[in-house]
């Protein structure tokens, strides 16, 4: 695989980084260091997961999967960029959860001695938390960065104004700023695009997109007059998050899936590769995060670094995929931006 700077670290991550909220619940272990085994020999070396994954089952268990694997592999850390997150609630005790400076602090030396290693690459908070000021939060990061127990720091799940406000609170405080960003982001929720992508362009953060096949709809698993059954997300639980079936049965959906194979046609690909493509090629993308069950489904979707795009055809995912821009503020002040622009180009 091809590697790409994360923001403006200096540090190379390969396009394609590995997931790792299935392990522990659609990937038993034995599944899941055979998806570690295959994406390390296929030249990856970004793996991402969190202290509360999987979702369903014990909290925890990711890590500590990921924590024997490298135990067994001690070759491969320092080859590794590994990275973990914080904020969900672990347990009932109340304080469990949060970006407090108490909480951060006792969630990463969990998570290091869940991995099993003295230092996490980038360290995540996952959600905004709206109890604790973001003072405090980057303070306690600062805090692990300069004990050397994390690298560096990211976010996730922000939206623009926190992500901002962020950035700035950290420069002016001298603190360590977040380098990347994870958010949702696919063909079918392109919306980040409207002020998340442009932070992120601006201030030099690298998008970690999580969700890129929109759980599975982008790969054309899901019909439009059948409910989804057998091994599958939505299978398994047709209303689960933001990809239940009724949420996204829409025509805006089919369009953008009828489009993809068609383009996935042209090559003789699987539409997955396809929807991978499109969305590693994005402006600011780093890596986007592969979830697999199999070796075999790994193994299909990382071929997509082999795929290559041509403009009509990203072209016309564009404008399939196009979200519709609301009328205020965003679509107001693109056209009263439109002269000015104009005026740079000219210039």
């Amino acid at each position: 695989m091809r590697k790409r700077l994360l923001g403006r670290t200096g540090v190379l991550v390969s396009e394609f980084a590995l997931g790792t909220m299935t392990f522990g619940q659609e990937a038993d272990e034995h599944s899941a260091a055979g998806l570690l085994d295959h994406y390390i020999e296929s030249g990856g070396n970004l793996v991402d997961t969190a202290d509360v994954y999987p979702p369903v089952g014990p909290r925890g268990t990711s890590e500590e999967i990921i924590g024997r694997w490298l135990s067994g592999h001690r070759g491969v850390r320092d080859s590794i960029v590994l990275a973990t997150k914080c904020r969900g609630r672990m347990d009932q005790s109340g304080n469990s959860e949060g970006l407090s400076r108490r909480w951060i602090i006792q969630a990463c030396e969990d998570s290091l001695r869940r991995l099993q290693v003295d230092h996490v690459d980038l360290y995540q908070a996952h959600t905004w938390d709206p109890a604790t000021p973001i003072e405090e939060t980057l303070a306690a990061f600062d805090h692990l960065v300069r004990s050397g127990k994390v690298r560096y720091i990211g976010v996730s799940n922000f939206t623009g104004w926190q992500l901002e406000r962020t950035v700035l609170v950290a420069r002016h405080s001298g603190l360590s700023a977040p380098v990347s960003l994870q958010p949702q982001y696919n063909m079918l929720a392109r919306e980040i695009e409207w002020e998340l992508v442009p932070v992120c362009l601006e201030e030099g953060l690298g998008i970690l997109p999580w969700g890129p096949l929109g759980q599975g709809w982008l790969s054309g698993k899901y019909r439009r007059d059948a409910g989804p059954t057998g091994a599958t997300r939505l299978g398994e639980d047709p209303n689960r998050g933001v990809e239940a079936y009724e949420r996204r049965n829409t025509e805006r959906t089919w369009r953008i899936v009828d489009a993809v194979q068609a383009v996935a046609a042209e090559h003789g690909v699987p539409p997955a590769r396809v929807a991978l493509r499109w969305l590693a090629d994005r402006p600011g993308v780093a890596a986007p995060l592969l979830g697999a069950r199999t070796v075999e489904q790994l193994s299909d979707n990382l071929k997509a670094s082999e795929l290559t795009l041509d403009d009509a055809q990203v072209q016309r995912l564009d404008d399939v995929s196009a979200p519709p821009t609301p009328d205020y503020p965003y679509r107001l002040l693109a056209e009263g931006a439109a002269e000015r622009r104009g005026l740079l180009k000219s210039g």
